[in-house]
């Protein structure tokens, strides 16, 4: 009788001890296992500090460019620059004017490389500034049928800007893969193609870190993109005519010119007893245009559709947008003048609007 708990006790001994070879054995598997990713961890951690001793630091090194092919780059925005003020100001004037653009498909962008980069925004966007409508799904969920529609997108961007000297500096590729730089370089592109009626911030540049592989090593160099320069010259890049010329190389026949333009004015405006002696100030208000259009094209204008006695910029900027609005109803090209520029007194747009209409009118009654 006594023996059995003698049993019972060496036989559980054993089982423990058992159990503890066993754990031991699991626990030194762990341990090897764990050594092992973390020799392989140090081995992947030097790999890329050998393969990138130029990268700046704060810039994050993705899988994708240590197994870069030979002599394949890469970009990426340095971290500096996407915190960059004039930058942020930048995407955000891009984001009201998408947004004000598309309000009425209902769409609401508000990060530009998660918004922008399967070509939905895009395309809404191009279509409705061209007047286009590009042939694509309207809705795409996979990345090959997202990169189709960037395909057709880009092709039509590309063809419409390439011919103006654009650089182009965007891609399927690089759209898909949310680059923030390439991104804003089209949206910018496009907003002075189309003349916007937005202000874009002056020189803005970004910093961008280029990977390459050389010889197996990947190289890292720092490459400033100016996004936006000054506004004359970005507006310059499609607006450079007889204008600028005329007020470059000949200031003395800018007079000759103006006072014909307030005589052609005048001819029609003293109708309504109303009459012009400076033509920077006196249609900075648009009141005169849309006067004036209602007489060369013998109609009168509803007092509702405009302001008569516009009290701020808004009121005054929706005036001369009006105007436009009847010019290219009768029949005339859209001005390439926008309407902030009247309204903020910009002597060259003012009258590129009214030698439209005196070339258009000279002969009216």
């Amino acid at each position: 009788m006594s023996g059995a708990p003698a049993r019972s006790a060496t036989s559980q001994s054993a089982k423990m001890k058992k159990d503890e070879s066993f754990l031991g054995k699991l626990g030194g598997t762990l341990v090897r296992k764990k050594k092992s990713k973390e020799v392989s961890d140090l081995h992947e951690e030097g790999k890329n500090a050998i393969n990138t001793p130029m990268l700046p630091s704060g810039t994050e090194i993705h899988p994708e460019d240590t197994m870069l092919e030979e002599n394949a780059e890469r970009n990426m925005l340095d971290p500096t620059s996407r915190e960059n003020p004039k930058f942020k100001d930048l995407q955000r004037v891009l984001i009201d004017w998408i947004n004000n653009e598309l309000e009425e498909d209902r769409i609401i962008v508000k990060d530009l490389e998660e918004d922008c980069y399967d070509g939905q925004v895009l395309q809404k966007l191009f279509e409705k500034l061209s007047g286009r409508k590009l042939n694509v799904a309207e809705v795409t969920q996979s990345e090959i049928g997202q990169k189709q529609k960037l395909q057709t997108v880009l092709e039509a961007v590309n063809e419409l800007l390439r011919p103006h000297g654009w650089s182009i500096e965007w891609s399927v590729e690089s759209i898909h893969a949310k680059n923030l730089v390439a991104i804003v370089y089209l949206l910018v592109a496009l907003a002075m193609h189309y003349l916007a009626p937005i202000r874009l911030p002056e020189h803005v540049s970004v910093q961008v870190v280029v990977v390459k592989k050389r010889e197996g090593i990947l190289q890292t160099s720092h490459v400033t993109k100016e996004l936006t320069s000054t506004t004359e010259m970005m507006m310059g890049r499609f607006e450079r005519d007889a204008f600028d010329t005329l007020l470059d190389h000949a200031p003395d026949k800018l007079n000759v010119v103006k006072k014909s333009l307030i005589t052609f004015v005048n001819k029609h405006l003293n109708k309504l007893n109303l009459e012009v002696t400076e033509l920077e100030s006196q249609f900075a208000d648009g009141v005169y245009l849309v006067l004036l259009m209602g007489l060369l094209e013998n109609y009168f204008v509803p007092l509702y559709n405009f302001f008569l006695t516009p009290e701020n910029f808004e009121q005054k900027v929706h005036n001369v947008a009006f105007a436009f609005e009847l010019m290219q109803d009768g029949g005339l090209k859209k001005p390439k003048a926008r309407p902030e520029d009247v309204v903020n007194l910009n002597l060259k747009s003012t009258l590129r609007v009214l030698y439209n209409l005196f070339t258009n009118y000279k002969n009216s009654e």
